[in-house]
């Protein structure tokens, strides 16, 4: 059964996660490949905002290419997740919540 305190808690972890989620949109991460010649940056709810290529890059062929692309992409969304994942259990630490309720 919930009680008030519950209740109380719940509500709290609620504004705080929209807070986090608030937070994270204009949160931008950057993710490189190849030492640099590929960035790909990503907003906190794991959107691609940028992709950068440099002129070395172009000179790889396409299949190579790609492949930075890929892994800066990647890189970039890896950090997006973990940088969330972060602020969620900032957002929820410290409630004593039976199991179950989140």
């Amino acid at each position: 059964m919930i009680n008030k305190n519950m209740l109380k808690q719940m509500q709290d972890m609620q504004a705080k996660m929209a807070r986090a989620q608030e937070e994270l949109e204009s949160e931008v991460v950057t993710g490189s490949s190849g030492g640099g010649v590929v960035t790909a940056s990503a907003n906190g709810h794991q959107r691609l905002t940028s992709v950068t290529i440099t002129a070395e890059a172009l000179e790889e062929g396409a299949e190579i290419l790609s492949d930075l692309v890929l892994a800066a992409c990647n890189d970039a969304l890896e950090q997006s997740r973990n940088r969330a994942s972060e602020a969620m259990a900032k957002a929820t630490a410290g409630l004593s919540l039976p199991p179950g309720i989140l």
